[in-house]
């Protein structure tokens, strides 16, 4: 029974503290608004801007505008989506003649409302996972258990993120992301734009700046992962 036990009780343990420590994670680097300045300089968003700005069939005179103010931009986007969507539509440039638009059309604020809802739901399931790992340290240091060796723990984690792989590479990237898509988002609300119907893409150099902040997010949270496994290591090893 207690074999039994400690086969559920430590995937789910693990469990939570990944889902937990992402939340961590992306809030730590939504106050620096995902480091965009140095993703702007590394994936030369200055020249991509310049190069498709003009082509906007929505906007006009975007290529005018400074690195500072796309950093302004960006941050005004990042701090809306994680505030619920508020904002979202008075988020505004000058034109050559000082007259202030609006960054975004339509559809696109519609699109960063729904991301702005994903997001609100992802809080959601990140709290409730730290507040289940939490319980469960606690209870594992009231009953004195031991972590599980780094053998077994990185073996599980290969296990799965193996299995995942190999279901995606099977499948095709490409129709995965689509498929994620087409489930996260609300039918009929647009979510691909080309760079000449969006400044908001053309802003980001989508997909690449979501690979620059993918990659800055696993940093973080191995960092934090390994800090939590060490600090829960001593900490039930003097439970006992």
């Amino acid at each position: 029974m207690k074999r039994v036990f400690s086969l559920v009780f430590w995937p789910v343990f693990f469990t939570a503290q990944l889902i937990g420590l992402a939340l961590v994670s992306w809030h730590l680097l939504a106050q620096f608004h995902f480091a965009y300045p140095l993703g702007y300089q590394l994936l030369k968003l200055d020249k991509h801007i310049a190069e498709f700005a003009p082509l906007n069939r929505h906007k006009d005179d975007f290529e005018l505008t400074s690195p500072q103010e796309h950093w302004r931009l960006f941050g005004e986007i990042s701090d809306a989506v994680q505030d619920s969507g508020r904002g979202l539509q008075n988020i505004s440039y000058a034109l050559k003649d000082d007259r202030t638009t609006s960054l975004m059309h339509e559809a696109e604020i519609i699109h960063l409302q729904d991301v702005a809802n994903l997001i609100d739901v992802f809080y959601a399931v990140g709290i409730t996972s730290l507040c289940v790992w939490l319980v469960l340290i606690a209870l594992a240091r009231w009953q004195a258990y031991s972590l599980p060796s780094l053998k077994k723990i990185l073996l599980g984690f290969l296990a799965g993120i193996s299995a995942i792989a190999l279901a995606v590479i099977a499948i095709g990237p490409t129709a995965v992301f689509y498929w994620l898509h087409v489930q996260v988002f609300p039918d009929g609300h647009q979510w691909f734009f080309y760079y000449q119907d969006s400044l908001m893409t053309t802003l980001m150099k989508a997909p690449d700046i979501f690979a620059f902040i993918a990659l800055l997010l696993l940093v973080l949270m191995v960092a934090l992962w390994c800090a939590a496994l060490y600090g829960i290591k001593v900490l039930l090893k003097r439970a006992r």
